[in-house]
């Protein structure tokens, strides 16, 4: 038995919060994996928003830049779920190397055909390819590092902890990799910023295969632990491979919170084009994302015994009463100050939902899960980034805020209805602090 599962079995305290918390995270995998895997996500941030400024710039057509985000929007959302349910069958060794290389591919395919000059139709198509051959990085880190945590006997802490790390590094990947290709956008062109995320993702993707962590996903009796999730006993019956259906009111929540962010991007850039400052949208997204990311890191700092569901209920909650705000910021720096503080829910809600994740799917699916849910939180971005942009252009931006404030109540009341006891598969006095 490893030295965590020691400390775990033994009830030792150690250092289960804050640092000492993400030093055993870092322990589990060794300091090369976060450095390889950090910048393996970043072309997932950067090709939605490139995409976009890259068509826009080479056809002239902003209906034509709009379709081609939209298809490859679409093509991450089918597809993703599918690219960790090869991982979870494969391993996700050869899997990740497969995709890194077809993304690569395809993101060059774009960039070329947006230069020549094709079609709309075309262009739509290289877009969807371009998203449906992400290689989810992310969700692959996620369901990784969950896995050794497990197999090591680790504490729900450290597992908390893990799932904090990587929400953080999405965190701030999402706000680097836009303003990585703005900055490209004004200082050259869109298509280096394109080129650069295949580049990045053909390398760094490769090397988060090849890490020697890959082992831990792997089927077979040398990749996941059994099904032993918390202290006692581990079960010699092998996991059910059915997906409970707790786990459809967890998609639907991280759904509402992508939509919850979809129309908060739609008011801010409406405001701020109303304002006479459409630069400083951007800055704006960055001071949530910011604030969502140090939110997120001190997740592991929460004590044990505040239970997952009671952290959902919590994060929802701030995030509708923080949100109602917005519906009367018409200023620049309300409107910095509204959307920073209300990055304080986003991070911690979405760290909750993957927890409860992590705990109500079995561990042979564990990577199609947080690719679903992944998956379920850009598509509803997606999606009110189409639908509340139009009604902010129609009514303003307050349309906008106002769906954002409804996607958020509505996310709150699915965590007020779920009962506690299915998202831990035991009863609410047995929870032991989930």
């Amino acid at each position: 038995m490893t030295t965590t599962g020691k400390r775990a079995q033994s009830g030792e305290k150690g250092t289960a919060g804050g640092l000492g918390a993400y030093r055993e995270v870092i322990g589990l995998t060794g300091p090369l994996l976060p450095l390889v895997s950090f910048p393996a996500r970043l072309p997932t941030a950067t090709i939605q928003f490139g995409s976009v400024l890259l068509v826009a710039r080479t056809s002239g057509s902003l209906a034509a830049a709009g379709l081609t985000g939209g298809a490859l929007a679409v093509g991450q959302v089918v597809c993703g779920p599918l690219v960790g349910r090869l991982a979870d069958r494969h391993g996700q060794r050869a899997v990740v190397l497969v995709f890194s290389l077809a993304n690569a591919l395809a993101i060059a395919g774009l960039v070329a055909g947006a230069l020549a000059g094709s079609s709309t139709p075309l262009l739509a198509l290289l877009g969807a390819c371009a998203g449906a051959t992400v290689p989810q990085i992310g969700p692959m880190a996620r369901a990784r590092l969950v896995a050794l945590a497990r197999r090591a006997g680790a504490r729900d802490a450290t597992v908390g902890a893990a799932l904090s790390f990587e929400s953080t590094l999405d965190e701030i990947s999402f706000v680097l990799g836009p303003a990585l290709v703005g900055l490209a956008a004004v200082t050259a062109h869109p298509a280096y910023a394109l080129g650069g995320a295949a580049v990045l993702v053909v390398t760094c993707g490769t090397g988060f295969a090849l890490h020697r962590t890959a082992v831990a996903t792997r089927p077979g009796p040398e990749g996941r632990a059994p099904a032993k999730r918390r202290s006692g006993a581990a079960s010699t019956a092998p996991a059910p491979t059915r997906v409970p259906r707790p786990v459809h009111s967890l998609r639907a929540a991280l759904a509402l919170q992508g939509a919850m962010f979809g129309a908060c991007q739609a008011g801010i850039t409406a405001l701020t084009e109303r304002l006479g400052q459409p630069d400083q949208a951007g800055l704006v997204y960055a001071a949530m994302g910011v604030m969502s990311a140090i939110a997120g890191l001190s997740m592991a700092a929460v004590p044990a015994h505040i239970r997952l569901t009671t952290r959902w209920r919590a994060a929802t909650g701030a995030a509708c009463a923080l949100s109602l705000p917005l519906l009367w910021t018409d200023a620049l720096p309300a409107l910095y100050v509204t959307v920073t503080v209300l990055g304080v829910a986003y991070a911690p809600h979405l760290i909750t939902v993957f927890g409860l994740t992590e705990r109500v799917v079995p561990p042979a699916r564990l990577a199609e899960a947080m690719a679903l849910a992944t998956s379920a939180l850009v598509g509803g971005q997606a999606l009110a980034v189409a639908v509340t942009g139009r009604l902010a252009e129609s009514y303003g931006p307050a349309a906008a805020f106002g769906a954002a404030s409804l996607a958020a109540a509505l996310a709150c009341l699915i965590a007020l209805t779920a009962r506690p006891e299915s998202y831990t598969g035991r009863t609410v006095e047995e929870s032991d602090g989930l």
